[in-house]
């Protein structure tokens, strides 16, 4: 459930406040599903994003995820300027992105812009001093056998949740946002990640393709990766969309994934 700034404790807010001086406004957001507080606050010394959880939530873990990862990724991210952890609630404080979510549609301007930042963060690699999930361990469930999950190890930082709103346009550049689930896997992951976006946003799998090709790690990957990979999106899409039967974006994505995992098969 999403709550509104003013519905922190008076102590919480006074401890952010502290940092970033007066807080003239706050602008609860209407994107994302990870934070139980995500809000733009209007501050003596300009806008930022505030989001969190409280510290008992069962994925305040991911608060910590983001929190280490930040460095290794901005400015591809937006850069973490303060944490503050109470004892009741934990807040991360970024430098506030004036965007707007990438448009995925065929002829679309901002396709090259994302085919650059997949570029560039899959030149990131794994530190060794941050605990990250394996995709390998992540999409376990969803294939067929451990010799078919040693296919998708690497060691390169993966975001893999594309949606449209966690990659913004600012300044004709692509900033990705969102990182409570950094992931280490193969370098060609995410670009086979932003397969099932496009083709949900209208492309042909061999059109989408031939964008995540754009992306030089993309030519990394055996054919046989790639068609197990697709084959657990399908699969991982299928159980989001059946549990949520009701909700049209995860249908067109589980519909995405099966026309890709089918163009795989053929």
């Amino acid at each position: 459930m999403r709550m509104h700034w003013d519905d922190l404790p008076a102590h919480t807010r006074d401890a952010v406040a502290a940092r970033t001086g007066p807080i003239h406004a706050a602008a609860t957001a209407d994107k994302g599903l990870n934070s139980e507080i995500a809000a733009t606050l209007d501050t003596r010394t300009g806008r930022v994003f505030v989001k969190g959880l409280r510290c008992d939530h069962p994925r305040a873990w991911t608060q910590q995820r983001e929190t280490a990862i930040n460095l290794h990724v901005a400015p591809l991210a937006p850069r973490l300027l303060w944490v503050i952890n109470d004892g009741e609630w934990h807040l991360l404080g970024f430098e506030h992105l004036d965007g707007r979510p990438a448009a995925y549609s065929p002829g679309s301007d901002d396709l090259s812009l994302v085919a650059e930042a997949i570029i560039t963060l899959s030149g990131v690699s794994a530190p060794a001093d941050v605990e990250l999930k394996q995709i390998e361990q992540r999409l376990a469930d969803y294939v067929d056998s451990p010799d078919d999950a040693e296919l998708l190890r690497g060691n390169t930082v993966l975001h893999t949740d594309w949606t449209p709103d966690n990659v913004l346009i600012v300044d004709n550049v692509a900033r990705i946002v969102d990182w409570a689930w950094p992931t280490r896997g193969a370098a060609w992951i995410d670009a086979a990640c932003w397969v099932v976006w496009l083709v949900s946003a209208g492309h042909t799998p061999a059109d989408a393709e031939l964008w995540a090709a754009k992306t030089p790690a993309w030519s990394t990957a055996p054919a046989r990766a790639l068609d197990v990979f697709a084959t657990a999106q399908q699969r991982l899409w299928n159980g989001i969309a059946a549990d949520s039967p009701d909700v049209a974006w995860k249908r067109s994505l589980a519909d995405a994934a099966q026309q890709w995992a089918t163009y795989r098969r053929d």
